[in-house]
């Protein structure tokens, strides 16, 4: 999209060209994470990233939050 800003999740840095960037798109038991393109960066939900340390901090985020949860220790 033209004139589309994109903004990282973790430290707010906006562009409109983020060539190094990552796209994260997750749900309560699937994460997936992509190079950046447009086409993934502009899919409904979609998480940006200004790089890859950015990135690793809401990967682990994620497993913390899913790999502490009840469903993975086998309650409800």
């Amino acid at each position: 999209m033209i004139g589309t800003i994109y903004k990282c999740e973790i430290c707010g840095l906006k562009s409109s060209s983020p060539v190094r960037w990552f796209v994260i798109h997750c749900s309560d038991s699937k994460l997936g994470v992509y190079k950046w393109d447009t086409h993934e960066a502009d899919k409904p939900h979609a998480l940006h990233y200004c790089g890859e340390a950015h990135a690793q901090v809401y990967i682990s985020r994620w497993f913390e939050s899913f790999c502490g949860s009840p469903l993975m220790h086998g309650t409800k």
